[in-house]
């Protein structure tokens, strides 16, 4: 039997860079409905899950589904365990594995969900997530980048903030072109029951000094499988990045 495949949105209002960030305007349509409709092409469902009525509300409007969760949670992860055991115990719908999909890359290619989905193709990791190789040297110098190392069965080692792995004797400019370095892509996979473990988990200690929750997975001695992807996205995190979004999509117009 195929594996039914989720995805899941987690979509606050309040942002410190960009208020109301997934309702901002992109050539006529908001962050999250073009997030939505991408999502929707290479799954079996989609949810929104959000704090918000207002998000909520846009989401229904353009004829899609969203779940209203908490307001107290302090990341996207425990957002999604929410809204996917609301998913299976309140709208009785049955998956094997939820996608957690960031609301604010509107330029997300349904070809990293594929590849993500591809992780599941000969068997069912716990966990999964996406990488890119990198291209751009200047990529080792963007302090926004997140560098992962991966093991020789495509399972994580480490996420770093730092440029992993060095190369000894080789100068800095050779880099690139004498190893692949990998860039982490924030969309990642889970059973619900890896989704339930992950957040009850408490914070490690190299996700407090990382500042990635994905380490703490790791640290408890489970695997990520990663899967590689050549489709490249850009979050909004700003409003240079929105600028510069809204001008690749009207030049595709």
């Amino acid at each position: 039997m195929d594996k039914v495949f989720i995805g899941i949105i987690p979509a606050r209002y309040g942002s410190t860079r960009l208020e109301g960030k997934p309702l901002l305007d992109i050539c006529g349509k908001s962050m999250i409905q073009r997030v939505y409709e991408q999502a929707i092409e290479a799954l079996d469902d989609v949810f929104v899950a959000t704090d918000d009525e207002r998000i909520k509300k846009a989401v229904e409007d353009f004829g899609g589904k969203a779940i209203m969760t908490a307001e107290t949670h302090i990341t996207g992860t425990n957002r999604c365990l929410e809204a996917a055991q609301k998913i299976k115990f309140e709208y009785g719908l049955d998956f094997d594995v939820i996608l957690n999909i960031q609301g604010d890359e509107p330029l997300l290619d349904i070809g990293q969900i594929k590849d993500l989905i591809n992780c599941y193709k000969d068997e069912t990791p716990e966990m999964a997530t996406l990488v890119i190789p990198v291209s751009d040297p200047q990529d080792l110098s963007n302090q926004s980048e997140v560098f992962v190392t991966l093991d020789i069965y495509g399972n994580a080692l480490y996420f770093s903030r730092a440029v992993i792995p060095y190369l000894r004797d080789v100068p800095r400019e050779d880099w690139v072109k004498s190893h692949t370095f990998y860039k982490h892509l924030g969309m990642y996979a889970y059973t619900l029951d890896a989704l339930k473990r992950f957040s009850s988990l408490a914070q490690s200690p190299l996700e407090k000094l990382e500042g990635l929750e994905q380490n703490r997975w790791l640290e408890n001695g489970y695997n990520i499988k990663v899967g590689i992807t050549r489709f490249e996205s850009i979050p909004v995190d700003t409003q240079e990045d929105l600028d510069r979004v809204r001008k690749i999509i009207q030049e595709k117009k």
